[in-house]
């Protein structure tokens, strides 16, 4: 077992204070967006060994079936097909979703031969791997995550007169709900240019006079953040929710969703694929966000874990990862054997005890990487964990 040496992504809407918390460090006043804890080649971990640190490509390769198990290896190749992350959100993310597997290949595919650098400001697609993702709550953590009834959103327009509520209000009518979204949707994010800032302009200033339910406030703030972007009015086609500590939600293909504020543990398969409508200074490309979409009307995908060997597993059917929570409070659990892990102590701590004889003990702010090989691990101690495995 390897402790971790993780990198922290400093993304303008990270808050500056949660992420150097954990990790035991002082706050420089920048933004501490996520902590990534995995071997992408956005931002790898290394591994802490006698000799110094050793990049997690190369752990890998030197043997793939060892460190990540055959089943891994026959599934995936010779990759981590998880990414652990810490994410810490002070102002609203990007409202996007992630594309399924083929369209992940294709989109890669499409780009690579369009000599496109993969690190290029205006590429959608920079692996081509999927990218369903699981957020667990560490404090209430807010999000707009899938469509909501259009009823319901029809009901919130219900007096506002301006023109651009009078087209929303005519595509939300439509008798199919599928259809209807779409087409407001669309009509939202394809607005003309000309057009834009009045119709924007004239619908929230009615909006705040005359807007109703739980998304009010919502359409105010993310249009204060990004005057002229119609991604603050889609919002309120979304459902608006806010998970208590120790609540989940699984994000699968398609999902359109925004995070608004707040400390959550994701994991999710090992990719950076991320396609955007707004609320953002990224690259957006609405086209394809809408060609990935899906506008069904669904139940909010909360997800629960089951209990299992003194830990709690959140098992969403997606076999590239899983995650288990371990307390708070008195920890006697044990993760399987045979398949990769990333260990994090988020409170207190715990000592590891690998099957093969390695011993680790972890304080919070700190994570170790568990190879398959290592076998079935004992996890004891008084504190709060989490624990990325695969999800075969």
């Amino acid at each position: 077992m390897h402790r971790l040496i993780n990198q922290v992504r400093p993304y303008a809407w990270g808050d500056t204070a949660a992420i150097p918390r954990l990790l035991g460090t002082e706050p420089d006043g920048t933004p501490q967006a996520e902590l990534w804890m995995g071997a992408h080649q956005a931002a790898p971990s290394s591994l802490a060994t006698e000799e110094g640190p050793l990049g997690f490509e190369e752990y890998i390769a030197a043997a793939p079936k060892e460190v990540l198990g055959r089943r891994t290896v026959d599934r995936f190749g010779e990759r981590l097909p998880f990414l652990l992350k810490v994410l810490a959100a002070d102002a609203p993310l990007s409202l996007q979703a992630h594309p399924d597997e083929a369209r992940a290949r294709a989109g890669f595919l499409a780009e690579e031969e369009a000599g496109i650098p993969v690190d290029a400001g205006h590429r959608n697609y920079r692996d081509p791997f999927h990218k369903p993702e699981l957020v667990l709550a560490l404090e209430p953590f807010e999000a707009l995550c899938g469509f909501r009834d259009p009823v319901s959103a029809l009901g919130d327009l219900a007096g506002i007169r301006c023109e651009l509520a009078r087209l929303i209000r005519a595509d939300l009518a439509a008798p199919d709900p599928h259809l209807a979204l779409r087409s407001a949707m669309t009509h939202l994010l394809t607005l003309d240019a000309a057009d834009r800032p009045r119709l924007l302009g004239d619908f929230i200033e009615e909006w705040a006079e005359r807007g109703g339910g739980g998304h009010h406030a919502t359409v105010l703030e993310l249009y204060h953040r990004y005057p002229g972007d119609p991604g603050a009015v889609a919002a309120l086609l979304l459902n608006r929710i806010t998970l208590r500590p120790g609540e989940a939600l699984f994000l699968p293909a398609g999902n359109v969703h925004a995070y608004l504020r707040g400390t959550a543990v994701e994991v999710m398969a090992s990719s950076d694929n991320v396609l955007r409508a707004g609320l953002t200074g990224k690259h957006v490309d609405v086209a394809e966000l809408l060609a990935v979409v899906d506008f069904s009307v669904l139940p909010i995908p909360y997800t629960r874990p089951v209990p299992v060997q003194g830990r709690r597993e959140f098992r969403t059917g997606v076999e590239d990862f899983a995650l288990s929570v371990l307390g708070p409070g008195r920890v006697a659990a044990e993760l399987p054997g045979g398949a990769p892990s990333v260990v994090l102590a988020l409170e207190g701590g715990a000592e590891l005890s690998a099957e093969c004889g390695a011993r680790v003990a972890l304080r919070r702010g700190e994570s170790v990487f568990v190879p398959a090989r290592s076998g079935a691990v004992a996890v004891e101690g008084e504190g709060h964990l989490v624990a990325a495995t695969v999800g075969l």
